[in-house]
């Protein structure tokens, strides 16, 4: 009994001990510095694994709003199911940390049948035959080993859980990234629409104009330069349209590739992006904002306690370790002829010398330390820089907007206006031609001034965080 309640005393150490502790990182064993832990776990970083995404299955032709497309990017897309793997990975160094802290059980059972030569080990007995045996024995064994104390591995399993919380952030912020990607590749292909739109109404103008034209040729009221020129005009229209259709396509096979759509699949999109201004946010609020939303922003300041803790970890390595190590079994040359035996072993074990080795470990702890600040402090400006610049391209296109549009209602009188001389017969149609290049100047001017403010818009949701909620707000106005 005595026995059982020294082991049991163990466990309940061992378990306060591991339990206590706040998060941590992958542990490193103490005679291994090349596996020292480096106060962060290496994740996924964004790149063209956004761009990409896992297909799902063929589905007839589809009318995607944008909040369909998130969902499904959500699901698919290739970054974040990357980055997802790399917050398991952190999961399983967690539990391996753990493993350190926890007791570790085993058991045995053999039947042995063994004979001796007394003669191979040098024994040589007069009256004692050389050869011993055959002779047989059974045992049954369950061993323990329990760590009672042991700082580094502790101090390893609070850095790995701040290495898993880091890692769901970062899946968290794979997430914003995958919406702004769906989100910018759904707006690219609403502009493209719109220049469509705008290309198919200027061919028809153009074609309503040299039908005009031809046939005041015929009737002999205009020269045929008119007629000429109305032609070249429309045979241009015609190749812009071409060309905005060929653009519409390929910004529609990018969206599919970022939500995974299965190739060949056919949508249209089911929702406009209208022009609506933003309210009044000023970039210290929008600032604010961010530090307390940024995922990314987040899991940095985590990698950090990470690193330091790990330093802590690497420090423990000089203090003394406790261990108890116990067995209990039957031997017997059989199981209903055996007898009980048990060993129970307890120690401190402790570093003498190391020739500079945990100093070494040490000294790798503060250089993580510092490449985490340093990635921080980065990141802190890089947030800053990307708010503000969200803001000022937002201003710039309402701006833009504005003008625009005064632009487009000009130019519309104008060609109105030409297209009446022309008809008078008090001007030729080069006027009309130069008017339908300015609107059409105009046009391309506005659709594009409506996308770089959405656009805009995306870029300050990402910049502030949590893009899905922020997008829906700014998209709105708000």
């Amino acid at each position: 009994m005595n026995i059982l309640a020294f082991v049991f005393a163990a466990l309940v150490v061992s378990a306060r001990l591991g339990y206590a502790q706040g998060p941590a990182m992958p542990p490193a064993p103490a005679t291994a510095p090349a596996n020292l832990p480096q106060g962060g776990l290496m994740l996924p970083q964004p790149g063209g694994n956004f761009q990409g995404s896992v297909a799902a299955a063929p589905a007839p032709p589809l009318r995607l709003s944008l909040e369909d497309a998130l969902e499904r990017g959500l699901r698919t897309n290739l970054g974040l199911l990357v980055t997802q793997t790399g917050s398991r990975i952190a999961s399983i160094e967690r539990r391996r940390a753990l493993a350190a802290l926890l007791p570790t059980v085993g058991g045995q059972v053999l039947e042995t049948e063994q004979q001796l030569d007394l003669a191979s080990f040098g024994f040589h007995f007069p009256g004692v035959p050389p050869v011993i045996g055959p002779f047989h024995y059974f045992s049954a064994q369950a061993s323990l080993s329990q760590k009672i104390f042991d700082w580094t591995s502790i101090k390893n399993r609070r850095a790995a859980l701040q290495n898993e919380r880091a890692a769901e952030l970062s899946v968290k912020d794979a997430r914003d990234l995958v919406v702004q990607a769906v989100a910018s590749a759904y707006l690219a292909i609403i502009a493209d629409g719109a220049r469509v739109s705008a290309a198919q109404a200027e061919v028809d103008t153009a074609q309503a104009l040299y039908d005009r034209a031809r046939d005041q040729h015929r009737a002999g009221v205009s020269p045929a330069i008119d007629e000429l020129r109305a032609q070249v005009e429309l045979k241009t229209r015609q190749q812009q349209l071409l060309a905005a259709a060929n653009q519409r396509d390929k910004d529609k096979l990018a969206l599919g590739r970022v939500i995974g759509l299965p190739d060949g699949q056919s949508f249209e999109l089911a929702d406009a992006a209208p022009y609506v201004p933003l309210e009044a946010i000023t970039a210290q609020q929008a600032i604010e904002r961010a530090r307390k939303n940024r995922a990314d922003y987040q899991s940095a300041v985590l990698q950090v306690r990470a690193a330091e803790t790990a330093r802590e970890a690497a420090a423990a390595q000089r203090y003394p370790a406790a261990q108890v190590d116990a067995d209990y079994g039957a031997i017997g040359v059989a199981p209903n002829s055996s007898h009980g035996v048990f060993t129970v072993t307890g120690g401190v074990r402790f570093n003498l010398f190391d020739a500079g080795r945990i100093r070494a470990d040490i000294e790798q702890a503060d250089a993580v330390i510092r490449q985490r600040k340093d990635e921080l402090a980065n990141l802190e400006a890089q947030i800053a820089y990307q708010v503000r610049t969200a803001l000022l391209d937002l201003k710039t296109a309402a701006d833009q907007v504005a003008v625009a549009q005064d632009n487009l209602s000009l130019a519309n009188q104008t060609l109105a206006q030409a297209r009446d001389r022309f008809s008078a017969g008090v001007a030729d149609n080069l006027e009309v031609v130069q008017a339908q290049d300015a609107v059409a100047a105009a046009n391309e001017a506005l659709i594009s001034a409506i996308y770089l403010h959405n656009i805009a818009k995306v870029s300050l949701a990402r910049a502030v965080g949590e893009t899905e909620t922020s997008l829906k707000e700014f998209m709105g106005g708000r």
